[in-house]
């Protein structure tokens, strides 16, 4: 008899975490402690095997969806990070994040009905990347969101939050706040660079977007960079995994390494001898689950006394709570997530908006006139290398789409059907000369005579930007120019003495000196994702008005910048730079006009711990209805310290018809006013502060920029 309770009582526990009516704390305790050690180490590797003695699947906790479902197949492919960055609207973002993370859900009970725990096919996501777009010559920076901190934390925190969902019980997904921290290139140094800033500087530009995804966000993971930061290797370090990230910031969620990066421990940064040191170190410093193999030395590291299986288990609590969280043991009809379905991958709401980022994400750069072009054209030549090719539209980290609209094609379907369009590639995108559009050299795309407009596709591709090891060298921008002969291909067709539009796709600042000054119009179209092609030929024919803005600095030249390895930030973004660029950060051109006008402050002197509210009458003075992005800059013109030229503090995409106004309001914190000591050490000074609104920053929008000065006092 009393064996018998003995045997009801085990597996009573044994049943626990089954048991949905369970705190998800009690539940994950009593998973874990029917857990051998092999098996608690075994789930802390990103290919998580199943235990099905205990009912535990397996899983996969590799997966991507910078901007949009990735590797796995069907789905519907945005815009890139960086073009929806430019799109300035975090409302649009987190419409797009929540039509992403209904495409994984249904992606992955798809696949598990059909046995398949692969990779990519998980619920717990890598992204989004929230490093600092601190230098055009990184090839990451397309994933991002660009070099101001302000826009990055905004942008990252729709993201999350439409990834995660916001059930009460349940995680839609698990969203990933990535690198942390002080990333950003060069790539081929990653596994041995240390990567040295002032207090300052850390504090100021690469923490605070990290701190708004998990304090406001709420992020559930977060994953450290290949690199060091202040000698610590940043998988393993004890200042930003502990002291900072959870210490200082609240941080509940769990740490995942990048990939093998903690073999760089031992092998590249040399601050551990053994596998076992390695292990031992990133797990008791908060390093949660190794994307790699390495944690297999964690059973050896326990062995010999490095590691505690207290040290484990707190790394698997922090685990499975998140799958949990994420209804991973509980029925399905009780997860609201998991009802969604397979029909929603790609659907036709999906792809229409993807056309409605891609059209917000795009940035006029010039326009003498030219567009938007009539639909009723003549004769159009569309040449270039980017016009007819796919991976022009994807940038990296993508998922693929059934159908896939090109430049090229975007163009033949707004035009009327008796409007002649040639085709001709001209040049490679990196090789092959550059081809004479003329009768004379034996290659007729049209008689120059009947050309009414040239429209040039040039720029770059995902294949020549981006990670260490993509197709092209190491991932990084050495050349600022156009690839290829793609300059030598747009200054031909400039001597054909026709209308020349250049449509450049691109993930980072492009040379565009030559043809700021002798193009006729320039549209950045980054990578812009299934519905680029339509998207753009939306914006040259005027169906739809362009309000995309910068969200990074395009300098002259690499020239204006300080060293690539220097992470410190003098010199760098439009916050600290003090040359002259060729185009802005937050710079970008519409079809109509705005005006600006009253702008008010709600009190005109402060104390240091008090908050202001900033007004201003925006009105569309043009005659065409449109979008602009009403930016806030804040300027500490009596700082005892350095702080940034301006930075900004606030933005709103606002549509307006053709002669309508609207009020914009903005509130500017004392948080907002934070200077920074070389330590790192907050400061809440008095003094003036200039403070201005318009459609970009002060200086370059001058019919469209308003000011006024803010005094705070002491107490």
């Amino acid at each position: 008899m009393r064996q018998a309770r003995g045997n009801m009582q085990a597996s009573k526990q044994a049943c626990q975490h089954l048991d949905t009516r369970l705190p998800v704390a009690a539940r994950v305790a009593s998973l874990i402690a029917q857990m051998t050690l092999r098996e608690k180490i075994s789930q802390m590797l990103n290919a998580a095997p199943p235990i099905p003695r205990l009912g535990i699947p397996a899983h996969n906790w590799w997966n991507e969806c910078l901007h949009g479902v990735a590797r796995a197949g069907k789905a519907t492919v945005f815009p890139q990070a960086i073009g929806m960055a430019a799109a300035f609207n975090p409302d649009l973002l987190f419409t797009v994040a929540s039509a992403i993370s209904d495409e994984a859900r249904a992606k992955h009970h798809q696949a598990v009905r059909f046995g398949n725990y692969g990779i990519y096919f998980g619920l717990t996501f890598w992204t989004p990347n929230v490093n600092i777009f601190r230098d055009p010559r990184w090839g990451r920076g397309q994933e991002t969101y660009g070099e101001d901190p302000y826009l990055t934390a905004r942008m990252g925190v729709a993201f999350v939050k439409g990834l995660q969902g916001n059930h009460r019980n349940y995680l839609k997904l698990v969203a990933t706040a990535k690198h942390f921290a002080v990333h950003s290139g060069p790539e081929k140094d990653r596994h041995v660079f240390n990567a040295v800033v002032s207090g300052r500087d850390f504090r100021e530009t690469y923490l605070p977007a990290f701190q708004a995804l998990v304090q406001e966000a709420g992020v559930q993971s977060v994953m450290g960079a290949y690199n060091r930061t202040y000698g610590e290797p940043c998988c393993g370090s004890a200042l930003l995994l502990q002291k900072i990230l959870r210490e200082e910031w609240g941080f509940d969620g769990y740490v995942v390494s990048d990939c093998w990066a903690l073999n760089d421990f031992h092998t590249h940064h040399k601050v551990t001898a053994t596998p076992e040191e390695t292990a031992a170190l990133a797990l008791k410093n908060g390093c949660d689950i190794e994307c790699g193999q390495l944690y297999g030395a964690l059973l050896a590291a326990c062995q010999q006394g490095l590691v505690q299986e207290a040290d484990i288990d707190r790394a698997l609590q922090r685990l499975f709570t998140a799958r949990f969280k994420l209804g991973m043991f509980d029925p399905a009809e009780q997860v609201p997530y998991a009802q969604i379905r397979p029909e929603v991958v790609n659907c036709g709401k999906h792809k229409k908006l993807a056309r409605r980022m891609a059209c917000e994400s795009l940035v006029l750069l010039k326009n003498n006139g030219i567009l938007p072009l009539g639909k009723e054209l003549r004769n159009i030549a569309v040449v270039g290398p980017t016009a007819m090719n796919p991976v022009a539209l994807l940038g990296n980290y993508t998922g693929f789409a059934p159908q896939m609209t090109s430049i090229l094609e975007g163009i033949l379907g707004k035009v009327a059907p008796g409007t002649q369009v040639a085709y001709h590639k001209g040049c490679e995108v990196t090789g092959g000369n550059p081809t004479r559009l003329n009768p004379k050299d034996g290659v007729d795309v049209l008689p120059a005579k009947d050309i009414d407009v040239i429209i040039a596709a040039v720029g770059y591709t995902a294949e020549l930007e981006g990670e260490e090891g993509c197709t092209e060298g190491d991932g990084d921008r050495g050349r600022y120019g156009l690839p290829g002969h793609q300059q030598q291909l747009i200054e031909l067709l400039h001597q054909m003495g026709k209308p020349l539009i250049l449509v450049v796709t691109a993930g980072s600042p492009v040379d565009l000196t030559w043809a700021a000054e002798h193009a006729d119009a320039i549209l950045l179209a980054w990578y812009p994702g299934e519905e680029g092609g339509n998207a753009v030929a939306d914006v040259l024919f005027g169906d739809y008005n362009p309000a995309g803005r910068l969200p990074i600095t395009f300098v002259k030249s690499y020239d204006q910048l300080p060293d690539f390895s220097d992470y410190n930030m003098a010199g760098r973004t439009y916050r600290f730079m003090q040359e002259t660029p060729l185009y802005p950060f937050g710079y970008g051109l519409s079809y109509t006009t705005f005006a600006y006008s009253n702008l008010r402050l709600s009190r005109k002197v402060i104390g240091v711990d008090e908050a202001v509210t900033v007004s201003v009458d925006v009105r569309n003075s043009g005659k065409r209805d449109g979008d602009e992005v009403v930016q806030f800059y804040v300027s500490a013109q009596e700082a005892s310290v350095p702080v940034p030229v301006r930075h900004l503090e606030g933005f709103k995409r606002v549509h307006l018809k053709a002669g309508a106004k609207t009020t914009v309001c903005f509130t500017l914190r004392p948080a907002q006013r934070v200077a920074y000591a070389e330590d790192g050490s907050a400061l809440m000074e008095p003094g003036r502060y200039q403070v201005s609104v318009g459609g970009g920053q002060p200086g370059w929008t001058a019919s469209r920029c308003r000011e006024a000065v803010l005094r705070v006092r002491a107490s």
